[in-house]
């Protein structure tokens, strides 16, 4: 151990009289930063022992909120393509042919399913299913730490990238 040290004082000495200093330091300290061509990646084995669940909570009552703002727009949108493809005048005069008679002849179907019914429908389920997903993503945080404190949790590999 000794002998290594007086050898790289030595060196750095010589080399700080000659002026070579700088650019060894250089060069050294590149190919020091620089992974050696040929060698496997670095790997660093993980263990997940635990999820906070208040985070869990607040991360899927988020994505809940987005999941319930497409839905809406979804069927919003979807309600009025068929509007305007004119499938509930399409509805409306199949009933008024197969039926027949004066009783049907102001039948509309748009007044039993309309858009502010579908749509507050839609509505009611998106609010449930917020409250559901968030409960439901929290529930299974707490139930994998309790697994998790019986049987270690899970185990991940990372990989450092070759490029």
């Amino acid at each position: 151990m000794t002998e290594r040290i007086d050898d790289t004082a030595s060196r750095t000495a010589i080399a700080a009289a000659t002026g070579a200093g700088q650019s060894e330091r250089t060069s050294s300290a590149t190919a020091a930063a620089a992974p050696a061509r040929g060698r496997a990646p670095r790997r660093a084995r993980l263990r997940l022992t635990r999820i906070d669940p208040w985070s869990v909570m607040k991360t899927a009552f988020l994505l809940s909120i987005a999941f319930a703002v497409v839905t809406v727009v979804s069927v919003a949108m979807v309600w009025q393509v068929l509007g305007a493809a004119g499938v509930w005048d399409s509805i409306n005069s199949t009933i008024q042919e197969s039926i027949g008679g004066e009783d049907v002849a102001g039948f509309r179907i748009e007044d039993y399913v309309g858009t502010s019914r579908v749509l507050g429908f839609t509505m009611l389920v998106a609010a449930i299913d917020v409250v559901l997903i968030t409960a439901t993503a929290t529930l299974t945080a707490f139930l994998y730490n309790m697994a998790a404190a019986l049987l270690g949790g899970i185990e991940i590999t990372l990989a450092e990238d070759p490029h």
